[in-house]
């Protein structure tokens, strides 16, 4: 009697928990399985305590088994399956997430142009920070399995890391650090087709389009989300996109992140399986009108799902912009989000669209890709959220406004 307690005990708690396991935080598992957003932050932050649970039961089933519970069929023929079953669910998770997606946030390689050339296409789009004449592309291809880049150097002397999210397309520049203390942050899931990172030291979910803990989050706000205080948030860092011909002639002395294979075989082996993974996932993405991984709970017709869209937030007000819209409009949009006066300039020599604070108080009429303008040196918009899919935009900032020329009630009442 104990014996088939403790067998089909142990068996019910180790598949029911590595399960979960597998569908919150195995990634590709959710290409079939919906998964709820809550569920998902729930295992994020009980990752080690469930594992342990679910790992102990397998052992109090091989323990109520060889003390004879279970059907007698079992030791012969499917012990060893119901073991490897049970394992799977567990190992698979942790391999995908700690090791084929380890980040190289303080171990990044950054090369010159020169060698990047080898392995990087002229008109490929790569994510750029910058800070004092100190320049980093990031290209998608490069990025796209560690996610986070960065170096104990910093940017130009400033710790600035590079986040990237490849089922959104999205790529921001983070000072990983919450008031005042650094973050050690780890790639752990996606929802809303967008990556959530966890704050080791804390155990917290922080998703990476807002950039704060979620055990800071305001749920009684209106409009885009933001956190209880402003400063319990990692501070964005201007980025935007350019191809990187485009990054060759803006920056000719800048760095380029290359992911180049290690030198363990092992994790050799490891990388190139996630990465033909990835890349079959992430090229549907980019071609079907579908999200690969449909956990969205918004869904918004005003775009098709996979436009590539320049979002801004300031304060309550979320705008976005599609490329072709600012082509249309003579490469130049004077419009006000939040309150503060904006220019959206597109740079046709650099292939990059940038969106800049002009405080003059009077209509822009030039801007280039440095932000020389007709009324002075203008400044970059830090929270531009540069060339992500409309479908997640909307997904995190569903009272967007799209193409915005001028102010609104919104951005006049905001101000």
């Amino acid at each position: 009697m104990l014996a088939n307690i403790l067998f089909y005990a142990g068996l019910a708690v180790s598949l029911v928990i590595g399960f979960l396991y597998f569908r919150d935080l195995g990634d590709v598992s959710q290409m079939i399985l919906k998964v709820k957003r809550e569920n998902t932050l729930r295992f994020i932050r009980n990752e080690y305590r469930y594992a342990a649970i679910g790992l102990g039961g397998l052992v109090v089933m091989l323990i109520g088994h060889f003390m004879g519970g279970g059907p007698g069929w079992l030791f012969f023929m499917g012990l060893p399956i119901v073991t490897f079953l049970v394992l799977f669910l567990y190992i698979f998770p942790w391999v995908w997430v700690h090791l084929g997606l380890r980040n190289q946030q303080d171990e990044a390689k950054y090369f010159s142009i020169e060698e990047a050339r080898d392995w990087v296409n002229p008109s490929a789009s790569v994510m750029v920070i910058e800070n004092d004449g100190h320049a980093r592309a990031h290209p998608d291809a490069q990025i796209m399995r560690p996610h986070l880049a960065g170096d104990e150097k910093g940017l130009g002397g400033q710790d600035v890391i590079m986040t990237y999210c490849a089922m959104a397309n999205l790529g921001q520049g983070y000072v990983p650090a919450i008031e005042g203390k650094r973050l050690d942050l780890e790639v752990l899931a996606q929802h809303g087709n967008n990556l959530i990172l966890r704050d080791n030291d804390t155990g917290e979910p922080i998703q990476h389009i807002y950039g704060w803990r979620e055990a800071d989050r305001d749920t009684d706000t209106e409009g885009p989300a933001c956190p209880l205080r402003p400063q319990a948030q990692m501070k964005p860092w201007p980025t935007y996109r350019m191809t990187f011909r485009g990054f060759q002639k803006a920056y000719p002395e800048g760095e380029v992140f290359l992911n180049k294979p290690p030198a363990n075989p092992i994790l050799r082996l490891l990388d190139m399986a996630t990465e033909i993974t990835f890349g079959w996932g992430i090229s549907r993405q980019h071609q079907e009108s579908a999200p690969v991984m449909d956990n969205m709970e918004h869904s918004d017709d005003r775009l098709p799902n996979k436009t590539y869209v320049w979002g801004v937030t300031i304060g309550r007000d979320a705008v976005c912009w599609t490329d072709d819209f600012v082509i249309e409009n003579d490469w130049l949009i004077n419009t006000n989000v939040g309150g503060r006066d904006l220019v959206v300039s597109l740079d046709p020599k650099f292939e990059s669209l940038g969106v800049w604070y002009n405080d003059s108080g009077q209509p822009v009429t030039r801007c280039d890709f440095w932000g020389n303008s007709d009324q002075g040196q203008l400044t970059r918009v830090e929270t531009l959220r540069a060339g992500l899919f409309w479908h997640v935009w909307v997904e995190f900032f569903p009272h967007t406004d799209i193409n915005r020329i001028g102010a609104s009630q919104t951005a006049e009442s905001a101000a």
